[in-house]
């Protein structure tokens, strides 16, 4: 394992980690949280990091950011690509930032790689083909994601099972790897497997029956809707176009891009997006179940965030 910071002596483990899938109650439960331990909280969110990108990606609120200081949030333009390696550098930063003011690091959000990167650490791999990868995009405009994505099932079929096809990057950088080094992309990512115990760190993730997780991100969809995340959309495409492939990895973009491109219905929308956020939930679920070292906090029946962070807190805190 390699360490992710500059610093050889830093690290993470002794931060609070809240994460689950989207829609489950992570941020109400954070600021109950952050205000129990007395912390700042650094967003763990891939998509909180772009500005203007708001209502889609449930970001916390102005009036959320103002009970409790966050940070890794609004600090890249939609049109610029950022990584992993990048977000531990922003992120090694804050919490350094957050400790010289004697306050605890609460990381609250929902990308699973971050999470796993934060409490492994992150291995290097091979670097980068600018050449090779412009190729392999190329032919992904011709042939489809599909097919591409049945190519990474015959050379990483363990790569495959993480990474949907609609994934472009991530389905474009592990077919990159293998194709350079004649390895698959997973033999490096198994090479930080290794892991704290759950008692050794503060990590949890909130789960819901799935059921109720899947209306909970139904009315999101919704009410982001109501909210206003087409002019969002067509605000971002009017100042920021083209969007960054990262940045497109939103769920919700796209669809909305096409429909104001005409392509299909705003009912048809809508409807989508409620899919592919369902599907990315349980993606999200299996990362969090393969993390030994984060433990699970089941919810039901009325949601009560200040008790949840309670229960946390009594976890974390107990010797």
């Amino acid at each position: 394992m390699t360490n992710p910071t500059t610093d050889k002596d830093f690290t993470f483990l002794d931060c609070w980690f809240l994460t689950g899938a989207t829609a489950s109650g992570k941020t109400r439960v954070g600021l109950c949280l952050a205000e129990k331990i007395n912390a700042e909280i650094i967003a763990l969110d891939s998509m909180s990091l772009y500005r203007a990108m708001d209502i889609g990606t449930a970001k916390p609120t102005s009036q959320e950011q103002s009970v409790v200081t966050h940070h890794l949030i609004d600090v890249l333009d939609p049109n610029e690509n950022s990584s992993i390696s990048h977000y531990l550098e922003m992120a090694e930063t804050a919490v350094k930032e957050i400790r010289s003011r004697g306050k605890e690091v609460l990381f609250v959000g929902g990308t699973p790689l971050y999470l796993k990167a934060l409490l492994r650490g992150l291995s290097e791999g091979p670097a980068p083909d600018p050449e090779l990868r412009k190729a392999l995009e190329e032919e992904a405009a011709k042939v489809g994601n599909a097919a591409m994505h049945q190519r990474l099932k015959m050379v990483d079929p363990l790569a495959a099972a993480r990474i949907h096809e609609n994934d472009t990057r991530r389905m474009i950088r592990a077919l990159e790897v293998h194709q350079a080094t004649g390895r698959p992309m997973s033999h490096y990512q198994f090479e930080f497997e290794d892991h704290a115990q759950p008692e050794d760190c503060r990590a949890f993730w909130l789960s819901w029956e799935r059921p109720v997780l899947h209306q909970r991100i139904n009315d999101r969809v919704d009410a982001m809707f109501d909210e206003g995340l087409i002019p969002e959309v067509q605000s971002l495409l009017d100042t920021y176009s083209p969007l960054s492939t990262t940045a497109m990895q939103a769920v919700g973009y796209q669809e909305v891009i096409d429909y104001l491109a005409g392509n299909q219905e705003l009912e048809a929308a809508k409807d989508r997006v409620k899919a592919r956020t369902r599907q990315f939930a349980k993606r999200q679920c299996t990362w969090f179940r393969s993390l030994p070292e984060c433990r699970e906090v089941p919810l039901q029946g009325q949601f009560d965030a200040a008790a949840v962070a309670q229960q946390i807190y009594d976890i974390g805190t107990a010797k």
